[in-house]
């Protein structure tokens, strides 16, 4: 059981850091429209929009992605504490 906690643990740090390199990527012109920025985008735009939604960007800046990673690392450490709940009992 504990293998299958850490992996989603692992999975989402690892989503995480492709929302982050995805993030930086829109400081590159034309970093985006490559097909590495194109695959990225495939798989962290859907995530991202259940975000922009709800939370309208403040000027130029669009802040939905730090309340997207935000929410990914409450999730990290509710799943943490499950695991630590579960193996107590």
């Amino acid at each position: 059981m504990g293998l299958i906690f850490s992996l989603l643990i692992k999975a989402i740090q690892i989503y995480s850091w492709l929302l982050i390199i995805y993030i930086l990527m829109s400081w590159f012109p034309g970093a985006r429209d490559s097909s590495f920025g194109q695959g990225l985008a495939r798989v962290t735009e859907p995530f991202l929009e259940q975000f922009r939604r709800f939370i309208p960007p403040l000027g130029m800046i669009d802040i939905s992605p730090i309340v997207a990673i935000l929410t990914l690392n409450f999730a990290s450490r509710g799943i943490q504490q499950l695991y630590i709940m579960l193996m107590v009992a």
